[in-house]
């Protein structure tokens, strides 16, 4: 009796085991993993640093490996030629001013009072010489002057006549004021005057080159004395923050996470887990890239994933191969 007892509890004992392994024979769905592996690596971001314009490098303050943070000076350009071009512009905007401003003002006082004097001179030669005339008009018929005399007077007086318009016209000229179109013109060169001198003055800021981002210096391309043409790379500077890992997610797991979803990431031989948040997901598929490996055949389609690491450190380098655990993925769903 005992030992059909025995027997019967053995076979129950194998059905129990067989039905946890086989899940219920096959009856009941297998729980869904709700882990995800990503693999991928660190993003290598960097910034080539150069002068906007040529010359000699004056001095560099930095050298590799200098941590330096936005808007810090790095280096900058011997500045005597762009001196002497700023003094140029200078005077040639003073002068432009100066152009406009007569231009504006119109004549000085004294300038109308000199042409009305020369309108009361030539008034009263006009007058003398129409006197003259009036005087011998009556005289060359009866003979009692020559007609050579004649002709002198008649031609003085017209002279005399001419000039008058003349100093006249030079009074209104004055009077109206300088055209609209010679001060539009003043204007004009003033403006052009002005945008050179800002021109040169940006050349002059382009020679100092700081940092325009916070970063770590990598490459030191050239040293003070040397020559170097507009955009040479002068230095290059590793952009470390923000942290970005470049992983990609098989095609059969893309529903399975979405952005802003939370991440752990690790790297080999670094035992620190950091945090990350899934930023970004390709909105086209790749074939698999060869310097990512995962469970799937290389010729599997993959979507690119970005992960913004939230705590990172010194630790974790560009270019180092990480795992993205995805703790809160979606359960896969079958097919």
């Amino acid at each position: 009796m005992n030992r059909r007892r025995l027997i019967v509890l053995a076979a129950l004992v194998a059905v129990v085991v067989a039905a946890m392994f086989t899940r219920g024979f096959g009856l009941f769905p297998a729980r869904p993993a709700t882990e995800l592996s990503l693999y991928g690596n660190v993003d290598i971001r960097e910034v080539d640093m150069g002068f906007r314009v040529g010359g000699r490098i004056s001095a560099i303050g930095v050298d590799e490996g200098a941590k330096v943070a936005r808007g810090q000076l790095l280096a900058t350009l011997d500045t005597a030629s762009i001196d002497s071009r700023i003094a140029e512009s200078d005077a040639r905007v003073a002068q432009a001013q100066a152009n406009y401003d007569k231009a504006r003002n119109g004549a000085r006082a004294q300038d109308v009072g000199q042409a009305r004097a020369r309108v009361a001179a030539a008034q009263a030669v006009y007058d003398n010489a129409q006197r003259d005339y009036a005087r011998r008009q009556a005289l060359v018929e009866p003979g009692a002057i020559s007609r050579d005399l004649w002709e002198q007077t008649r031609t003085e007086r017209d002279r005399a006549a001419a000039q008058l318009a003349e100093a006249r016209q030079a009074l209104s000229l004055l009077q109206a004021g300088t055209r609209r179109e010679d001060v539009a013109a003043a204007a004009a060169e003033l403006k052009s005057a002005q945008a050179a001198r800002a021109s040169v003055g940006t050349d002059q800021s382009d020679t100092r080159l700081v940092a325009a981002t916070a970063g770590t210096v990598v490459t030191r391309a050239r040293e003070p004395g040397a020559i170097v043409q507009p955009g040479e790379t002068v230095l290059t500077l590793s952009i470390d923050r923000p942290m970005r890992i470049r992983a990609y997610v098989a095609e059969t797991d893309l529903a399975r996470i979405g952005p802003g979803m939370k991440v752990q990431v690790k790297a080999d031989g670094n035992a620190k887990a950091y945090r990350g948040t899934i930023g970004y997901i390709a909105p086209r598929a790749e074939f698999t890239p060869k310097s990512v490996e995962t469970e799937n055949l290389r010729t599997d389609l993959v979507y690119q994933v970005r992960v913004i690491v939230d705590d990172p450190d010194d630790a974790l380098r560009q270019g180092q191969p990480v795992t993205i655990a995805v703790i809160g993925a979606r359960a896969r769903h079958a097919d």
